[in-house]
């Protein structure tokens, strides 16, 4: 098992995982230039959160670095530039149309400490349900969300009501209804007592007009690093199955006639408190 570390210089630090969305993580590049850490650059699109903290607690435990920084971020305007339209365009956003967080977070993992833990992870495979739309994000993703929470709860035989809460990314209003569905009707599973979106959590629905909710690298990281990590610490949640999702797309793949792949990668957090 793994920890999460606090206050700790970039000097002790032996590995970065980070990611963003711009084209070659200018993003990542840019901010961590003057911090001289060694960089594993990643991309995992809105799964980099989940995806830079498995790797992150894999290179950990087997002893590859003794604390790695998993982190990523997204930018809203920046993000409708690259992959929609600039909004000085003024193009109308479609209902299914989720809102891109600026929005960022970061953990530092290490063999030892007192935070919140890292019990396990999964990583996904690619699911890809034909969804050629590029601002229906949580349709490309759901499928492949469905796929990583029933594989993580098949390979550790365990059930829905066993954890607190179970996260996904970013599948906003659309996926999220989706995700409920394609569980229920594949695998027999119902996680509607306990699942929450970091898409629906991260504004508000009702006073907000972000139409199907908060999407982009940031947004689960915001949520995870400045919501969970504090009540999972403060012992308010104690086990917390976070499934970072992601819409494999570029600038260009949906001019091309190209569908939006999906992926999704597991972390399983957890208090601690049952372990002492």
């Amino acid at each position: 098992m793994l920890f999460f570390v606090l206050l700790l210089q970039p000097r002790q630090i032996d590995l970065l995982l980070a990611g963003d969305l711009l084209n070659q993580c200018m993003a990542t590049s840019f901010g961590v230039r003057q911090l001289h850490m060694p960089l594993a650059g990643v991309y995992g699109a809105c799964s980099t959160m989940a995806l830079t903290l498995a790797l992150a607690s894999v290179l950990t435990d087997c002893g590859a670095v003794r604390t790695a920084v998993a982190s990523t971020s997204s930018h809203f305007c920046a993000a409708e530039k690259q992959f929609r339209m600039p909004l000085e365009y003024g193009g109308q956003r479609p209902p299914a149309a989720q809102w891109t967080a600026t929005a960022a977070g970061a953990a530092v993992i290490g063999a030892q400490g007192a935070g919140p833990r890292i019990e396990a992870v999964h990583f996904g495979r690619i699911e890809d349900c034909g969804v050629t739309d590029s601002a229906n994000m949580g349709a490309a993703m759901a499928p492949a969300a469905c796929e990583t929470i029933a594989a993580f709860l098949r390979d550790t035989d365990t059930e829905p009501r066993q954890y607190d809460m179970i996260l996904t990314g970013d599948l906003g209003v659309v996926g999220t209804r989706l995700l409920l569905e394609l569980l229920k009707k594949q695998h027999g599973l119902s996680i509607d007592g306990v699942h929450n979106d970091c898409g629906l959590m991260l504004y508000d629905m009702q006073k907000q007009d972000v139409h199907a909710g908060g999407s982009g690298c940031g947004c689960s990281a915001a949520v995870v690093c400045g919501y969970i990590l504090h009540r999972l610490r403060e012992n308010r949640l104690r086990r917390v199955l976070f499934v970072g999702t992601g819409a494999l797309l570029s600038a260009v793949s949906p001019l091309q006639g190209e569908s939006v792949p999906g992926i999704a990668h597991a972390v399983y957090l957890t208090s601690g408190e049952e372990n002492r």
